[in-house]
């Protein structure tokens, strides 16, 4: 079978030409990643079969390969010709072959590790199988290899690929994206650009110029004058390309020592524009640790290509460094934090007809979400399931949802972990749930209070590291396990909350349903017992500590805006869940914010849904090293509080901020369309969240036709009074004049995480994951003010 190719037919030397050039090509980039000597990387850029498993009726081999630019994964699809010579680079240049980069990989794992592969394969292909997993909502690519060394030469090829990758700098990522997109626009593939190929490529880099503008760019560059651009011309071109003139401004300011930074520069410029109490020494740091040229670190100097590194590191991103990892006191009682939180995490998409899996739990848990919800039923061959009961959703076992939150729970996060249970089970199903959790969760389940004696309050996350905490229903109090003879002969409560809401909205159930409890499940529920919500003073009168009431949104918005003070004062000393609508079938959100200011700690989302709110809800648990507990301000723990979001009086939590910021440009932002001839038109809007008077957007003017580098230099102020329960959200949208703008990405913080000075922003896609390369540049300025609200 002949190549299939869009372009004229090659000569067989031309082929061999080309194929030459392919290597080199990928050469140079196996060279970028550090990977020159490495096996594995090789195999992958020769390509195999592998088969690919979606059901037990449908595996099929297909053809995988890496390509040149040591990034994209190419394979053949059943609506594609396989091509006849793997290494021929024009075999590839066939529309629509599915293609996936490695920055679109989560993790690859080895083995029938996923649901799929435990489903529709024998145990006997378990050492030449392999999953990857994506970032997005892509479902996962279950594989099987033709042997088992092959299997580890792609999972081998695939983790230091993606290793690797994330090492680069910010300007090797830079240089590499750029590389391979000038080979892109070289069509004939000779290594030189005609003028036609520079307006090309400047298209697949997001920049729209017009043709005097191209020419006049172009003919500056062609010093041969020989109608295309070559080696060091191209090289010419490129610094022209990324020369970031707002970058040269600054260093200009400070670098006063033979045009270049010293360390007395820039420790002179960290303490006047960074806002930062540094010595000389830290000064010397950075230079040790980012200047790439050797000389200039002899004389202990800073160039500008040192200084635009350091920007692009941690210390230069917005981001307070120092955030990063666990800062903040973990020893307080558990209903003192804010608790990263999911509702009907077993759903990834919608809650009517969308499938469940226990890759939502993985999903959830690996985002250091802390408290997920089973919902749990009778399964026909007596062992439960979990799903969105009276719907469509498909159904998973709930013993194999506890094994895959066993194995990720404490993946990115080593602080406890509350299974929140939503029970329709009957009684003997109700023992074999509470038999999985004790036999699969072993000693990591809290089976008893910890001590020896009837507890006061809730232990901290740091005493229930590594731990697992059920929430739902008890038969009696937590105070009779201390009594020899209390006995309950009791076994009937009352549905769970969650469930009489939702007969209130859907009316398929009716209401006040009570359900049989097993003893066996019932002593398990520790420190979470589930009850009903009759009133603060009821909760504070008649409720112990452990007894937590569930709210649905409306209740507890309500609540937040009309009994703000009271509702904080009973998250003083109780735990509070929020849970979506039932009527949010589409697995849509409400707002956090107005719960958090309201201080109830498990503010429930669903996860599965890219949308503003779970972008806040990140933003929220972004500090404290991803722990998924972030510890509530003094005046949301104090039993004596007068603080009112709402309301807002004089009081320690007023810290009146002028918040400065200006918006100067942004480097490489994605195509929002991906045809070649569109290009996007951004804008940046500057979002506040927080109590009521602090909530306030700003936006900049669009900037047409160019995502490469685009530049604002638009400048804003806020007035911000409670800063510690404020955040702020970056937002960059494709501008259109006739429809509603297009998201391009986003980064949301709390306000009390931000640097002041100069800094880079980065920027996150629909999905919460990192845009490689694609930031902003602000500079911040946080100023006190003189409290105003009395």
């Amino acid at each position: 079978m002949h190549c299939i190719e869009r372009e004229p037919r090659r000569t067989k030397s031309e082929e061999l030409i080309h194929y030459a050039q392919n290597k080199k090509v990928a050469q140079i980039n196996v060279e970028l990643l550090g990977l020159s000597e490495d096996p594995n990387l090789q195999f992958l850029l020769s390509g195999g079969d592998l088969l690919k498993v979606r059901s037990s009726s449908w595996k099929k081999t297909r053809f995988y390969k890496l390509r040149e630019d040591c990034k994209t994964l190419w394979y053949e699809s059943h609506k594609n010709l396989r091509p006849s010579n793997p290494t021929c680079e024009s075999c590839f240049r066939i529309s629509n072959h599915p293609t996936f980069t490695v920055e679109d990989i989560a993790a690859v794992r080895q083995g029938r590790q996923t649901e799929g592969l435990r489903k529709y394969t024998d145990e006997k292909v378990e050492g030449r199988a392999f999953s990857i997993l994506f970032k997005s909502r892509r479902k996962n690519l279950d594989l099987i290899a033709s042997s088992e060394v092959e299997a580890k030469q792609w999972i081998s090829g695939l983790e230091k690929l993606m290793s690797n990758m994330g090492k680069l700098t910010h300007q090797q990522k830079t240089e590499h994206w750029i590389f391979n997109c000038m080979r892109k626009a070289d069509k004939d593939g000779n290594n030189k650009m005609c003028l036609k190929e520079l307006k090309s490529f400047m298209r697949h880099i997001n920049i729209e110029v017009d043709d005097d503008y191209a020419q006049l760019l172009f003919e500056k560059c062609d010093t041969s004058k020989c109608g295309y651009l070559d080696g060091k011309e191209i090289e010419h071109f490129y610094e022209i390309l990324t020369h970031r003139e707002e970058i040269d401004v600054i260093y200009a300011s400070y670098a006063k020592t033979g045009g270049m930074m010293s360390a007395e520069d820039l420790r002179n410029f960290l303490i006047k524009e960074q806002r930062e109490a540094v010595d000389l020494n830290h000064a010397l740091t950075l230079i040790n640790k980012y200047e790439p040229d050797d000389t200039a670190k002899e004389k202990k100097m800073m160039t500008k290509d040192g200084f635009l590194m350091y920007l692009h590191q941690p210390e230069g991103l917005i981001f307070n460094p120092a955030h990063k990892s666990v800062y903040q006191d973990m020893t307080q009682p558990l209903n003192h934090y804010f608790i990263s939180s999911s509702h009907n995490t077993y759903l990834m998409e919608d809650q009517l007809k969308g499938p469940s899996s226990t890759e939502a739990y993985i999903r959830a848990l690996l985002k250091s979400c802390r408290c997920v919800e089973l919902d749990c039923w009778d399964g026909s061959d007596g062992e439960p399931v979990i799903y969105h009961g009276y719907t469509l959703t498909s159904k998973i076992l709930f013993k194999d949802a506890i094994k895959a939150i066993k194995d990720y729970a404490f993946k990115t996060s080593e602080y406890p972990v509350i299974l929140s249970l939503e029970n329709h089970c009957s009684v003997e199903q109700q023992k074999i749930m509470a038999q999985h959790m004790i036999s699969i969760l072993g000693s990591a389940l809290v089976t008893k209070p910890l001590g020896h004696q009837m507890p006061t309050g809730f232990p901290s996350p740091e005493e229930l590291k590594g731990r697992f905490v059920i929430k739902g229903k008890r038969l009696n109090k937590l105070e009779d396990s201390f009594t020899t003879d209390a006995s309950t002969t009791e076994d009937i409560v009352s549905e769970e909350e969650e469930s009489g809401d939702d007969a209130k909205e859907e009316d398929q159930k009716p209401k006040n349903k009570k359900l049989k409890l097993a003893k066996e499940l019932s002593d398990i529920v520790i420190y979470c017992k589930s009850v009903h919500f009759h009133g603060f003073e009821d909760a504070k009168d008649n409720q112990g500590f452990y007894e937590m009431s569930s709210f649905k949104e409306g209740k507890a918005l309500k609540l937040a805006e009309e009994s703000a003070n009271p509702y904080i004062h009973h998250n003083v000393d109780k735990l509070s869940r929020i849970y979506p609508a039932g009527l949010r079938t589409d697995s849509s959100n409400y707002n956090p914010v107005p719960l958090w200011n309201a201080g109830c700690q498990i503010v429930a989302l669903n996860f599965q849904t890219p949308c503003t709110e779970m972008d806040v809800h990140q933003g929220r648990f972004l500090p404290n090293g991803l722990s998924g507990y972030i510890l509530k301000p003094p005046y949301l723990r104090d039993r004596a509080t007068e603080f009112d979001p709402v309301t807002l009086t004089r009081g320690p939590w007023l810290q009146h901020k002028a918040f400065h910021i200006m918006v100067i440009s942004a480097q490489q932002l994605p195509k929002v369309n991906k045809k070649k001839s569109s290009i996007v038109d951004p804008l940046v809007r500057v979002e506040i969240y927080g109590v009521n008077i602090d909530v306030a957007q700003k936006e900049t003017e669009h900037i047409d036709n160019n995502g490469f580098q685009p530049m604002w230099n638009a400048t804003f102020q806020f007035d911000v009074y409670v800063p510690e329960l404020a955040l702020v959200r970056f937002v960059v949208e494709d501008y259109d004049s006739t429809s509603d703008n297009e998201f391009v990405g986003q980064y949301s913080l709390p306000f009390t995480s931000i640097q002041c000075g100069y800094h880079h922003v980065p920027l996150l896609n629909m999905n919460g994951d990192l845009l490689p390369s694609a930031c902003l540049f602000v500079h911040t300025m946080i100023l006190d003010e003189e409290p105003q609200p009395s």
